[in-house]
């Protein structure tokens, strides 16, 4: 079968691999729809991230869906044919993050296209891929392959969100209005956030994200004083913040706009950032970290299922597999692309 195989900086092919037979517990799914993600835009323009590197041929991808084509023995959640998300991570249960409920921290994480660990654990742009049926969540008979393969997205939003704490009549601010921007403002819209502004450093994406719940948007390059004139008075009006860009400018940049006490929430990666740690103390900032998700995946296909969001507008592109290399240059290009994702019927 084919895969999406990257074996080194801007090198990437789509391979022939084996295809596996599922265990008793396990089902094989043919996948329909990958979404491409920043991790996996950083395999491909740099090898790696920070000190994380490619050292051996790695298949990229985890936002996937498609259909059950066979089951073991012992399978009971679903069945053939049936059109599932698949969640990429695959906690060990076992350790003590898992026996505290805190799966998405696992000291023995298995996640689909990440070359965290050696032997690197494969990914999901494949046209067939075997999963331990708990991985293999069904989605609602209306519900596209291309909708569901948004799951995982959302599913790390809606982690953020939980996060932050309630958000009901709360304002928030959202930095980058990427794919992970805009999910977060339904994920913060859907948790009843009043006021919802978003940022970005250029134009292309603010239209998405006052078409998907925000209440404003900004363009902060453009308009360097707007954010601070409308919103920094009497110490800031954001409760809450969420920083999806991953850079230290957008982080730092919002702090006269958040209020004393208010929750900030990093998702965006961007490696070292220095902060005026004389800024968080007087402001006394609640600054959390967010990685990840783990129930939330299931919130996610639940709420896709809802039909209570449409998340068409996100879709850039859909471009069959075959054809990665020109998937994954226009996912680079910020100017063009929301979200690429590739086809594998």
């Amino acid at each position: 079968m084919r895969a999406v195989v990257i074996h080194a900086e801007k090198d990437l092919r789509v391979d022939e691999v084996a295809v596996g037979e599922p265990g008793p517990r396990q089902v094989r799914v043919r996948i329909e729809a990958g979404g491409i993600c920043g991790s996996d835009l950083h395999y491909y323009l740099h090898g790696g991230f920070g000190t994380i590197r490619v050292r051996e041929p790695l298949i990229l991808g985890h936002e996937i869906a498609g259909r059950i084509e066979c089951v073991g023995a012992e399978v009971t959640r679903v069945k053939v044919g049936d059109r599932v998300a698949v969640n990429p991570s695959r906690a060990c249960g076992r350790c003590r993050y898992c026996q505290m409920g805190q799966q998405q921290h696992c000291t023995d994480m298995l996640f689909y296209g990440s070359a965290m660990r050696f032997p690197h654990v494969q990914g999901g742009f494949r046209e067939m891929l075997v999963i331990e049926e708990r991985q293999a969540v069904k989605v609602a008979d209306h519900v596209s392959a291309a909708e569901a393969a948004f799951a995982e997205p959302l599913a790390v939003c809606l982690h953020a969100v939980k996060r932050a704490g309630p958000l009901l009549g709360k304002r928030v601010l959202v930095t980058g209005s990427g794919p992970i921007g805009i999910l977060t403002i339904i994920a913060a819209r859907a948790a009843g956030a009043a006021e919802i502004v978003a940022t970005d450093v250029v134009d292309g994406p603010l239209p998405t994200a006052l078409k998907m719940g925000a209440s404003r948007a900004i363009n902060v390059m453009a308009e360097p004083d707007r954010l601070k004139a409308e919103y920094g008075a009497e110490k800031g009006a954001f409760d809450v913040m969420f920083e999806a860009s991953g850079n230290q400018h957008a982080l730092t940049g919002a702090f006269d706009v958040v209020r004393s006490g208010g929750v900030i929430v990093q998702i965006g990666v961007g490696g070292s950032f220095t902060l005026p740690m004389n800024v968080v103390v007087a402001k006394e900032f609640d600054l959390r970290g967010s990685f990840r998700f783990h129930e939330e995946f299931d919130w996610a296909v639940a709420m896709i299922g809802s039909k209570t969001i449409d998340l068409s507008p996100l879709l850039t592109a859909t471009i069959p597999v075959e054809r990665a290399i020109e998937a994954f240059d226009l996912a680079a290009d910020k100017s063009k692309a929301m979200k690429v994702q590739l086809a594998f019927g």
